[in-house]
């Protein structure tokens, strides 16, 4: 007989069962697979924003203070990799915060010289308008650079907010079946 309240559904193996030992080794795999994945994605984050630093691969920029203030704020280095990496609420917290910030980032557009003395794009929407990525002379490439790292920090804070939110949920069914255990 299984205790009321005690039917779990298993992400991994996609199947409700009752708490025992089968559930409590559904938690443990969810966890050997979505820790990993966790990890990775946080260390691709880290990447991504210290690559969003160095324009081309230059550090001219950075010296110079012509990187923009949401690259500056390294998202994807606290955000998505060093608080996804710590575990579980701070996880998600962090992926949100690097979603956000990197979302703010793509829309304001990365900023460059597009005559002798002025830095920024702001001609309307530029991801929609790509005939203004031209209008940035350096650093070359730049917005590409920009648009392309943002846009993967985007996509990885959203798979690491799925992944924490589901490290959440089995870190809890572990917990009110880790109870049933014996019964």
């Amino acid at each position: 007989m299984v205790p009321l309240g005690c039917l779990g559904w298993c992400p991994c193996t996609q199947v409700s069962q009752p708490c025992s030992s089968m559930t409590a080794m559904c938690v443990g795999k969810c966890s050997r697979i979505v820790g990993p994945c966790l990890l990775v994605l946080a260390t691709l984050s880290m990447a991504a924003g210290i690559l969003l630093l160095f324009p081309g691969g230059a550090s001219k920029y950075l010296l110079e203070g012509h990187i923009g203030s949401h690259a500056k704020a390294l998202p994807g280095v606290w955000g998505g990799g060093i608080a996804v990496s710590a575990a579980g609420c701070l996880a998600l917290l962090g992926a949100a915060a690097c979603f956000v910030l990197s979302g703010v980032g793509l829309a304001n557009g990365p900023l460059c010289f597009y005559n002798s003395t002025e830095l920024g794009l702001r001609h309307g929407n530029y991801l929609h308008n790509r005939s203004t990525w031209s209008i940035c002379l350096e650093p070359e490439g730049i917005v590409t650079w920009h648009v392309v790292l943002f846009s993967l920090l985007l996509l990885i804070s959203v798979a690491e907010m799925v992944l924490a939110l589901l490290q959440i949920l089995n870190g809890c069914l572990g917990c009110l079946c880790g109870f049933c255990e014996g019964k």
